[in-house]
């Protein structure tokens, strides 16, 4: 790979050769996947992108959807160090990020050493992340928005790419702790997991069922994923671009000069100035894969469910009425004009 990083006098040509390069990369981590996780290429291509961007994916949906094989299939295909971590409301923070153990030394006498936890990874699957408390998730928050760990008076970083797949099932409360919304936040995008299409269920039984099954080969390394992020990053955004991903993001605040009716009636807390971060971060991705190294309003309207979903908080008028995110996000979009 020759150029990663793009300047601010990069040409044409050398801006299509690097959306080349990042379409190739993504083309083969999707087929990987593929081999074993059908359908929803949607749902796989958001993950990729989230994974290409830095950030963080949070995974909805009722119990045998193929959340965790996803995260699991996808973990297979990167050369990357995997950890899963399966949450329980007994957890405590000092399960997942580590502790101090006292060892005895060779010659005589002891010493205390840090043995890590698994969040100490690269590829981090939090399972049913809401059985978590909020002491343990405190941790987690920090690992997600630091890329780092604090055991006694010790900072400890955390390896280079990091990104964490959580799942969690919207149906059962007992035993769950529904997240805050500062963790909540630190999500890039929420994608909903729904059911397989009827023609889905045959390939799924077929791989599932019989003697062979699929095996999933590593096709990227944390050098390439990190390359890939240098690209996303120098991807240039017009400022008319900016203007519209700001003014969409504020149409979710109730109050704004931009925001709906609907919005001011059903909502307490719009998406915070992470969400415009978000949706820049997705559209860059979004024009790479379209060939193209510049973003447009659409690509950022692409992206605005699963950056905005998860960041809008209803207020009680907006339960009792059954408003749902997504319709407002709709509604948010359909108001906003490209032009300041």
């Amino acid at each position: 790979m020759n150029k990663t990083v793009a300047d601010p006098h990069t040409s044409s040509a050398d801006a299509h050769e690097q959306a080349a390069q990042f379409r190739s990369v993504f083309d083969r981590l999707k087929r990987e996947v593929q081999k074993m996780f059908v359908g929803h290429d949607d749902l796989v291509e958001t993950t990729l992108s989230v994974l290409l961007a830095d950030g963080h994916v949070l995974l909805e949906g009722v119990p045998g959807l193929g959340k965790t094989l996803l995260a699991r299939t996808l973990a297979s295909a990167l050369r990357l160090e995997f950890s899963r971590i399966q949450f329980t409301p007994d957890l405590m923070p000092a399960d997942i990020i580590g502790t101090m153990v006292l060892y005895e030394k060779e010659g005589g006498g002891h010493e205390l050493r840090f043995a890590q936890g698994p969040l100490v990874a690269n590829f981090v699957l939090a399972d049913e992340i809401n059985r978590a408390t909020p002491k343990t998730q405190s941790a987690l928050l920090e690992a997600m928005q630091e890329r780092q760990i604090s055991v006694s008076r010790n900072t400890i970083r955390l390896p280079e790419p990091f990104i964490v797949v959580a799942t969690q099932n919207p149906i059962e409360q007992e035993g769950t702790y529904p997240l805050p919304e500062a963790q909540l936040d630190r999500f890039l995008v929420k994608l909903l997991v729904g059911y397989p299409e009827e023609r889905d269920y045959h390939h799924i039984l077929e791989r599932t069922t019989e003697t062979e099954r699929p095996t999933i080969e590593p096709v990227s390394s944390a050098e390439e994923i990190m390359a890939m992020r240098r690209i996303v990053r120098s991807v240039p955004v017009s400022e008319q671009v900016r203007s519209y991903a700001i003014r969409l993001v504020m149409a979710t605040q109730p109050g704004s000069p931009h925001a709906v009716a609907a919005v001011n009636r059903a909502v307490a807390l719009g998406a915070s100035p992470r969400g415009a971060q978000a949706l820049l971060l997705l559209g860059k991705v979004r024009a790479l894969l379209g060939g193209r190294f510049a973003v447009s309003c659409q690509d950022i309207r692409d992206v605005a469910l699963p950056v905005l979903r998860h960041r809008i908080l209803l207020s009680f008028e907006g339960h009792s009425e059954g408003v749902k995110p997504d319709d407002l996000i709709r509604a948010a979009v359909n108001s906003v004009s490209e032009l300041s």
